[in-house]
């Protein structure tokens, strides 16, 4: 049986995530004081007992999620599991970064700056208002694609997010995405709504975000990961840590091959999933993507507790 970690992205932040683990596990608590140190701010409080319209700004939940998954991972490690355990790893968009830290590719500190910076740039890069993201569900890809490329009109209109087999996200210039989305029930869409995001993510309007982020991560120190980093751009695995470097950039504008890098690790032989840090909805996905895999939640004492069984 070969196993998969994977870590979420965002949308998966929730006021108390990540507590009771640091209140289990003394390695999981220092987690949460490394990132408060790296940002200079007390994250933790936030995320513990702060208000979830803080949390969900881009610059807070990208390093606040970051923070829960690796706070789990750490206690995974203490009970014996260890992340060499996993034949792979692999994130959701910035769960991309959580899994190069839990892989030993990038330091705690590191990721958090690297987050705080990639969520302020993103969040940046289009003043709000100007650009959008939806949903488009029933649809495949190629479909998706197509409504994208019909919706452009001149303005940006990308697939942003394969995440299913039905369920892709485009992004782009707001009147574009609102066209999509009448384009998409058009062509037979199950529901195709705009989702309440404040930017429009892995899109070619992200650029000065990708600019910003190949500075960043520039100088930073990237080690070869323990274990193969499914990238999101290539959905495939990784390792040469020069390469990984060079995705991080290109992440920014392109689209989450969420579904391929599934796919492609279940090809590699992978029948099991387990999901590290706050939520289910990788999980989701991936039980639409490949029927015949388990999938498992590790966030909380209670989900370690059952994987020891």
């Amino acid at each position: 049986m070969s196993r998969a970690f994977v870590f979420p992205g965002q949308g998966a932040q929730a006021i108390g995530m990540g507590r009771a683990l640091a209140e289990a596990w003394p390695a999981a608590a220092a987690v949460f004081d490394e990132v408060d140190a790296a940002l200079g701010e007390k994250l933790s409080a936030l995320i513990w007992d702060g208000d979830i319209e803080t949390l969900t700004l881009t610059a807070n939940a990208q390093p606040a999620l970051m923070a829960t998954s690796m706070a789990a991972m750490r206690a995974l490690e203490a009970e014996g599991f260890a992340v060499t355990d996993a034949a792979f790893v692999a994130g959701h968009s910035l769960g991309e970064y959580s899994a190069l830290c839990a892989a030993g590719s990038l330091s705690i500190t590191d990721t958090a700056k690297l987050l705080r910076v990639r969520g302020e740039a993103m969040q940046s890069a289009v003043p709000v208002g100007v650009g959008a993201m939806a949903a488009l569900l029933g649809l495949d890809f190629e479909t998706a694609t197509a409504v994208a490329a019909e919706a452009a009109q001149g303005e940006v209109c990308q697939a942003a997010n394969d995440n299913d087999p039905a369920q892709v996200v485009v992004s782009g210039a707001k009147a574009a995405v609102e066209r999509a989305v009448e384009i998409a029930k058009a062509k037979g869409a199950k529901r195709a709504v705009m989702l309440p995001v404040s930017a429009p993510f892995h899109c070619a309007l992200m650029q000065p975000a990708a600019e910003r982020m190949a500075e960043a991560l520039a100088g930073v120190e990237i080690k070869a990961p323990m274990v193969p980093v499914v990238a999101n751009v290539v959905a495939q695995g990784v390792t040469d840590p020069e390469e990984i470097r060079k995705l991080l950039v290109a992440q920014v504008t392109g689209s989450v091959r969420w579904r391929e890098s599934v796919q492609w690790m279940v090809g590699q032989g992978v029948t099991e999933f387990w999901e590290i840090g706050a939520g289910k909805a990788l999980s989701g996905m991936i039980k639409r993507i490949a029927k015949e895999t388990t999938q498992a939640a590790v966030g909380t004492p209670e989900d370690i507790a059952k994987l020891k069984g």
